[in-house]
């Protein structure tokens, strides 16, 4: 079983950043994928971000510009860093992870975090 655990999240005031960490407990040279996932009050959870194990990136439309993904694979941390941060980033972030004998195409995550909370003030 993967343990995924996420950090970082907080309460800001729009226009500032916030960096978000995530660390899993899986063989890194197993893994798929990470991402970075969002669930605002009262709406479904949705992809934020996510990067593959070839290091390609993927944004929401939301976020782009804005946020950046990266993981450090020595350390095995994977980063969100949220710049220029609104009041509709509010929201629980969670990290996730893909383990699979065969990665799927469509970066469905299996393993997940608990999450962390940011708040976004105006």
């Amino acid at each position: 079983q993967v343990k995924v655990v996420e950090s970082g999240g907080g309460s800001v005031q729009a226009g500032k950043s916030l960096k978000l960490f995530c660390s899993d407990s899986g063989y890194i040279y197993s893994r798929c994928g990470m991402g970075w996932y969002r669930q605002a009050p009262g709406k479904e959870r949705e992809l934020v971000s996510s990067i593959n194990s070839d290091g390609t990136t993927k944004y929401a439309d939301f976020v782009k510009g804005r946020f950046t993904i990266s993981l450090d694979e020595i350390q095995n941390i994977l980063y969100l860093q949220m710049n220029s941060l609104k009041t509709e980033d509010t929201a629980v972030y969670y990290c996730a992870a893909e383990y699979r004998p065969f990665c799927s195409t469509t970066g469905d995550h299996n393993y997940w975090g608990q999450g962390t909370e940011v708040t976004v003030s105006s």
